[in-house]
């Protein structure tokens, strides 16, 4: 099925279209001075892993004090009430990747662009004013009750996409995480189009790892590569 057949695009949003990974070392580097970039990033995943089987009705912004604790003391960073409410209010600073507004606009043009998203309606509200608002419709983890993986997201963002007239099969899930989206989405029976922003880098990054890398149906590097391909025709 041509990528020019669908119709919306439903899009995780941090990870694939902000950089959560340099907005988390920006803010935990001016912690510490010591702890490595990739010590910082695995030390989020395992926390923020812990935390979604802990709390999994929770937007992420809500876990962020928790993780931040758990990050701390495996660290070595300060964790006054400053340190840890600072790294929640950090998120207006976390930045778009290069390629991810010009892209969007460039899908826009041909598809409904829905962000659908594990944040809370108020972290969603600053990551669409970075992103130069492009979305057609936001669903946040506050809107829905429950975070990705559960399938009562997808099912949510579905069925509000449907008093618009999409059908299933309108739909490609568009994400950066395998822990996430891919593998649920792949079992629910969308399509899936991986934006592997970690490409030639070692390991998950602060996404949680996963045993086993599933297979999407389309795979690109970044959004721009998926913007060339539908406007090829492809």
């Amino acid at each position: 099925m041509p990528l020019t057949d669908r119709k919306a695009l439903t899009f995780d949003v941090v990870g694939t279209l902000i950089d959560f990974e340099t907005g988390i070392l920006d803010y935990m580097q001016g912690k510490s001075k010591t702890a490595s970039p990739q010590a910082i990033l695995e030390a989020y995943a395992i926390a923020e892993d812990r935390q979604h089987h802990e709390t999994p009705r929770l937007p992420f912004p809500s876990m962020m004090a928790p993780m931040y604790r758990e990050m701390a003391a495996k660290l070595g960073l300060p964790s006054t009430e400053d340190d840890v409410q600072g790294f929640r209010l950090s998120i207006p600073r976390w930045p778009a990747f290069p390629d991810a507004v010009a892209a969007l606009k460039r899908l826009r043009k041909r598809f409904r662009l829905v962000a659908m998203t594990n944040s809370d309606n108020w972290a969603l509200s600053h990551f669409a004013k970075t992103l130069e608002q492009p979305f057609d419709d936001l669903v946040t983890a506050e809107d829905v009750g429950w975070n990705k993986p559960d399938p009562q997201v997808f099912a949510y963002v579905r069925g509000r996409q449907s008093v618009q007239g999409f059908k299933f099969n309108d739909f490609l899930h568009v994400a950066q995480s395998q822990y996430h989206d891919i593998a649920v989405a792949k079992r629910l029976g969308y399509h899936v189009c991986w934006i592997e922003r970690r490409k030639n880098k070692q390991g998950f990054g602060a996404t949680p790892a996963v045993e086993n890398v599933v297979i999407p149906d389309y795979h690109f590097a970044t959004l721009a590569e998926l913007a060339d391909a539908v406007e090829a025709g492809k």
